[in-house]
Parts: structure tokens; C-alpha cells; sequence
């Protein structure tokens, strides 16, 4: 038995629910019936249901229906059931009963608006530079909202339309939140709340961000001037070698007593330094413009020295640099005595 019982309360709840009168605001989506009103109990022989501006919804004539709109229906007393309304039933319902032959009985007009549900609206503010703030409650497109603004939880502005509030710079100090309920005859919504901070900005951005940007071109221009330093160090050591090695070769030139042979093997670098050629010495002898009396001996030839050998740069110490040849005297032949010829 306590089945049955409890089989016959849902379909007694279900029914309610079918049955529930449409009222003038509506919401969307919902289940209800708009009744149709008669002087009896007894169905009328005709009924008309007509939209303001869909025109003809449902007819029904003779026990049938001859016209009937997608999503309606009627039940057993004439009136007009809605499975679910839509925004494009807004509007006036006129009703219209008439006996058999076409008489009209009575006449009766229903109006209904259908709202959408409200949206969870977002709370947004932008400060100015002289400390106050702006709020804005985001609704999207929608226009048959109302709203309500909040603060902490005392309400500070109801069923207004516009969607800016605008705080002085007083009251941003109070750091209290701020919310905004979008409300219409159906439903309600209310946002998160949001404290209000204006000493988080810096030049009109988020001061984090800010100071990310800055760190980051400070990074920049610090290693930019390490790089330079460095260049500027290296051309620096390069020209003092430079000046060393021009400083060493002008020395070894001017040293007396020392020659090419005993100049520096190796230069400032730690490279070979590159032989100097000698001149070779003059032999101690006659010039061949004047020969000395009674002597026919030819002049001695004088041999260049052969030039030195290429120096190669994977050695450490260059090959010793070849020495001029002594030449010794010879004894000379007596010559003969000269004879003039007969």
C-alpha cells in the first residue's frame, strides 16, 4: 500500500506542475496553461486561441482540432497548454468560444512575458590617476536586466540599469568588496565579490607587471654595458702589445754592439722574430780600377750570400742565422818580372 500511495503522489505533484497556471511574467522554458474562462461547465462547440502577432495558435471545431502551433496543446476544458515557453511567446493570447452556428459566446485576452534566465554578471574597475575608481558590471547584450550594486553586504544602488558605478578615491581606501546582482521578475544572479585596490598600479598598468618590464630592460642595458666594457678591455690590451712590440724592435735597433743575429728570437706575442739581412763586408783589396804595379792577377769575385731559410712558425726557436765567411790571406806567387815584348 505504501507503493501505491507514493505512485499516486508523484502523479498527483506531476500533474500540478502540468497544470500550473501561466502568470504574467514568465520564465523561460517553463511548463504552464493558460485556462480559458466560460459562463458553464460545458465545452463550447468552437474555440479560437489567437497571438497578437503570430496570429491563429489553435482551432478547435466540430471534436477536432483544425489548426494548431508547434509546442501547444489543449486540454479537455478548451484551454492552452505550453510544454515549454520560448521568448517568442511573448505576447496577448485572445480566446474566442462560439455555439454551432457561429455565434460568439464569450471572448477573453491573456497576456504573458517570457524573461531568460539571468546571467552570473563580473565585476570589473579601472582606477584613475587621481585615486578613484570605476566600476563595471559585466551583463553582456542583455537589456531586460536590472542591477543592483553592493557593498560588503549593504546594498548601495537597486534596480538601476546603468552598469558603471563610480567610487571616490575615499571610499577605494575602505579595501571593502564590491559585487552586482542582475536581476529580472524571474530570476536573479549575483557576481563574486572584488576588492578594490588602486595602489597596485603604476603608470596605468598592474604594478607586478610593471616591475617585471622594468627588471627585465634594466637586465638588458646591464649586459648591453658588460659587452662593451669587455670590447673596450680587449681593444685596450691588443694596443698595448702593439706599442710593446713596436717599443722592442726600435730597442734591438738601437743597442750598439748587437746585430741581427742577436735580436730577440721571439717577439712580445710569443711569436719568431723575423731575421734581419746583414750587407756584406767589402774584402780588403784592391778595387779593380786601380790594380797595384806588376801584379796581373785577376780580381777575387764577390759571392752574394744566399738568402736565409723561410722560418717556420711551429717552431720554438728559429735556426741560427748563417755568419759571414773569414776569408784568409793566401801567399802570393812571386811574379815574374815584366818583360816588354821585342
Amino acid at each position: 500500500m505504501s507503493c501505491q500511495y507514493y505512485l499516486l503522489f508523484l502523479f498527483l505533484c506531476g500533474f500540478a506542475a502540468l497544470s500550473e497556471t501561466c502568470g504574467k511574467n514568465e520564465l523561460e522554458g517553463t511548463s504552464c496553461i493558460i485556462k480559458l474562462t466560460t459562463s458553464n461547465k460545458e465545452k463550447p462547440p468552437e474555440i479560437k486561441w489567437v497571438h497578437d502577432t503570430r496570429g491563429h495558435v489553435l482551432r478547435w471545431k466540430g471534436g477536432k482540432i483544425r489548426e494548431i502551433s508547434e509546442g501547444v496543446s489543449m486540454e479537455e476544458d478548451g484551454s492552452l497548454r505550453f510544454s515549454s515557453v520560448s521568448l517568442n511567446d511573448t505576447g496577448k493570447y485572445t480566446f474566442n468560444t462560439f455555439t454551432a452556428d457561429g455565434t460568439e459566446i464569450r471572448r477573453g485576452e491573456v497576456e504573458i512575458k517570457v524573461y531568460e534566465k539571468a546571467p552570473k554578471p563580473a565585476v570589473k574597475f579601472s582606477c584613475t590617476k587621481d585615486g578613484n575608481a570605476t566600476l563595471t558590471c559585466d551583463i553582456g547584450k542583455r537589456e531586460d536586466l536590472t542591477l543592483s550594486w553592493y557593498k560588503d553586504k549593504d546594498k548601495i544602488i537597486q534596480n538601476e540599469k546603468k552598469t558603471q558605478v563610480s567610487l571616490s578615491s575615499t571610499e577605494v581606501q575602505e579595501n571593502k568588496p564590491y559585487s552586482c546582482e542582475a536581476h529580472n521578475p524571474v530570476s536573479s544572479n549575483k557576481s563574486d565579490s572584488v576588492t578594490v585596490s588602486c595602489f597596485g598600479k603604476l603608470f596605468g598598468f598592474d604594478f607586478w607587471v610593471m616591475v617585471a618590464i622594468l627588471g627585465g630592460g634594466g637586465a638588458l642595458l646591464l649586459l648591453l654595458i658588460c659587452v662593451l666594457i669587455i670590447c673596450a678591455c680587449r681593444s685596450c690590451r691588443q694596443r698595448v702589445k702593439r706599442q710593446q712590440d713596436e717599443e722592442e724592435f726600435r730597442l734591438a735597433d738601437l743597442t750598439p754592439g748587437h746585430n741581427g743575429t742577436s735580436r730577440s728570437k721571439q717577439t712580445a706575442r710569443g711569436q719568431p722574430a723575423p731575421p734581419v739581412p746583414q750587407e756584406d763586408s767589402m774584402p780588403c783589396s784592391p778595387t779593380p780600377e786601380t790594380p797595384p804595379r806588376g801584379q796581373t792577377q785577376p780580381k777575387a769575385q764577390i759571392r752574394a750570400r744566399p738568402p736565409p731559410p723561410p722560418q717556420d712558425e711551429d717552431e720554438d726557436d728559429p735556426p741560427p742565422l748563417p755568419q759571414p765567411r773569414i776569408k784568409q790571406h793566401r801567399t802570393k806567387r812571386n811574379p815574374e818580372p815584366y818583360r816588354p815584348m821585342e
